[in-house]
């Protein structure tokens, strides 16, 4: 990831955070075959090694799993607020008209030797999680409890499990930071007055930086 340094965020915290709230993650894998990604939801478990560990499960019928070359380091991506900002926002445009539009996002990548797995003990306790980080949100959650037993343990044969312990982990926030002082509140402006919710999102992200 081309990353300069005013875009680079290198807190743990921030990341992990940024990772915990992103709602997919796109593991991809080289292989036999080649490149191979899936959109998967993940955990984290931040204390479980320097940089965390991330845990999911694909599809057992998902062939990444199969052919994801061992030796080669994977890549998980998560991508967090972004929008598209107008060059009209910028206090530049009425100074010199030299202004272009460009694209403001906060991603995440992580990158680990990744391991599969398949035994019940450790798929069981992995799917009640994640179901119980989403589901807890809920005024009424559902819990994998509340299946049979038996349609779960064939559901979770047809899974196959992961493990990503995080070796290297790049944070990049490009929310403007190379421009003026001036230009950065007017793109915030811009933002708040035009966008939609996924816009004022990353207004909020670029406003807490003053």
């Amino acid at each position: 990831m081309y990353n300069p340094s005013h875009f680079r965020e290198e807190r743990l915290d921030v990341l992990h955070q940024t990772i915990a709230q992103a709602r997919l993650c796109s593991l991809v894998t080289l292989g036999s075959d080649g490149l191979d990604a899936s959109h998967i939801p993940v955990l984290l478990e931040a204390g479980e090694g320097p940089n965390g560990t991330l845990y999911g499960h694909l599809a057992r019928g998902n062939p990444q799993w199969k052919q994801t070359d061992r030796g080669v380091e994977a890549l998980a991506i998560f991508l967090g607020a972004d929008a598209y900002i107008s060059p009209a926002w910028y206090a530049a445009k009425a100074e010199h008209g030299k202004v272009v539009p460009t694209w403001n996002f906060v991603t995440v990548h992580a990158r680990g030797t990744v391991e599969f797995f398949d035994d019940r003990d450790r798929l069981l306790p992995l799917v009640t999680k994640l179901t119980d980080r989403h589901e807890g949100r809920r005024a009424d959650p559902w819990a994998v409890s509340d299946a049979p037993a038996d349609f779960i343990d064939g559901f979770l044969k047809a899974i196959v499990g992961f493990r990503l312990p995080i070796a290297k982990i790049d944070g990049k926030w490009k929310l403007t930071q190379n421009r003026s002082e001036a230009d950065q509140r007017g793109v915030i402006a811009g933002l708040n007055a035009e966008g939609d919710i996924a816009d004022k999102a990353v207004a909020d992200l670029m406003a807490k930086r003053f």
